[in-house]
């Protein structure tokens, strides 16, 4: 196995190469309603920018991982990388929303690369509490991205068009490449590389689907996410029209959301070890849940203020910080032979599942406060309900 740094240092590095992604999610966010404007484009149209990545970003999982797991983990990151950076291209130059609709598409395409095969070195790196650990580094990086990435795009904006946001982002990916080449080393060794082919991929994946552990962790993890996804596709909408926020102030409350998921994912190793896994993600998505049910509640009530809305989706977003490392983790566990299938395989039904809950929130969606925390309900729920499978005896003693 190659390995030089500690996995501190390799955590840092893949947090930096896989902060990428988020970034072309978050900084761009305060730029829709001008995106809308420009283009004439509806709500809904404009939305359709988050929900092509997503779903373009979780159905290429199914090429990066079982090829990550033949050639090596550095070639598929390379070719996804090349691919992001024409998307983004495309994106800078849009006419229309079609255009930006494709050239996000194409982003997502390329974006799934980094984090599917950061999974994959994870898993290649340490197993248990160290690999939640590393896990919990990359996210310290990643959830810089929502306080930093909406705040810079706002600055952006405030010098010129929404199309500089996407030639930032293409630096970035540039980065980002120079510290796969240069700092990262491959971590899959030959003894370990698995050769593809149909039949071989064919027959992990029916296992793989019929591990109930896998499966359950895998969509706990992804209905939870799309609560994030829900948020990111209409909060600039809603912060802005319902609530009258600036670019820049709305970019400020949307920060608030990664501290909690931030803090709260510094923790998940020590109370993993301190409650066990299964019973901590059970015990975090039950507040999930709660905390979702108690927004919307809030919502129907009338009382759904800027701050009410702010703290129930703080509160939330806590608990998301709990459950997100620790479950893509433990997904992955029983899995390390074909660790890159497994994780192709899991981020793609996250992806998908949260991409489909999206674009059937979308109609729902009007940029008032109500249906985008009803939205965030239902995923609450959806996550409680799988929580409720996992084998009480097992939460007990993990």
């Amino acid at each position: 196995m190659a390995r030089t740094l500690s996995l501190t240092a390799y955590s840092v590095i893949l947090g930096l190469v896989a902060a990428v992604g988020p970034f072309a999610i978050d900084m761009y966010l305060p730029a829709m309603p001008a995106i809308g404007a420009e283009f004439g484009a509806s709500m809904q149209s404009v939305q359709w920018t988050i929900v092509a990545y997503f779903i373009a970003f979780g159905l290429a999982q199914l090429v990066y991982g079982p090829w990550a797991d033949q050639a090596g983990r550095k070639p598929p990151m390379y070719t996804g990388l090349a691919l992001f950076m024409g998307g983004t291209v495309l994106s800078a130059l849009a006419p229309g929303v079609e255009w930006l609709i494709a050239g996000r598409l194409i982003q997502g395409l390329g974006g799934a690369a980094n984090m599917v095969v950061l999974r994959a070195v994870i898993r290649d790196l340490a197993t248990g509490h160290a690999a939640t650990r590393m896990m919990s580094t990359i996210m310290i990086v990643i959830a810089v991205s929502p306080l930093l990435a909406p705040l810079s795009g706002s600055a952006l904006l405030a010098f010129g068009s929404w199309r500089l946001i996407f030639w930032a982002l293409l630096f970035a990916a540039g980065l980002s490449f120079f510290l796969i080449h240069y700092a990262l080393p491959e971590t899959l060794t030959d003894a370990n590389r698995r050769k593809f082919d149909l039949a071989t991929a064919w027959t992990g994946t029916k296992a793989l689907l019929a591990d109930r552990p896998f499966m359950v962790m895998t969509f706990l993890a992804g209905f939870a996410f799309a609560s994030f996804f829900v948020f990111i596709a209409s909060a600039s909408f809603v912060y802005t029209g319902q609530f009258g926020l600036s670019p820049t102030q709305f970019s400020l409350a949307f920060a608030l959301n990664a501290i909690g998921f931030f803090v709260a994912s510094q923790f998940s190793s020590t109370l993993a070890r301190r409650l066990g896994t299964l019973r901590m993600i059970y015990l975090a998505t039950a507040g999930f849940a709660a905390a979702t049910f108690a927004g919307f509640g809030l919502g129907l009530a009338g009382l759904a203020t800027l701050p009410v809305t702010m703290v129930a989706l703080f509160v939330g977003n806590v608990f998301l910080g709990v459950i997100l490392p620790t479950a893509q983790v433990q997904a992955l566990e029983d899995h390390g032979s074909n660790a890159g299938l497994a994780s192709s395989l899991g981020g793609t039904m996250q992806m998908v599942a949260a991409g489909v809950l999206v674009a059937a929130a979308g109609p729902f969606l009007d940029g008032t406060v109500v249906p985008m925390q009803g939205a965030i309900a239902l995923c609450g729920a959806l996550a409680l309900g799988l929580s409720l499978m996992i084998p009480r005896q097992a939460a007990a003693e993990a």
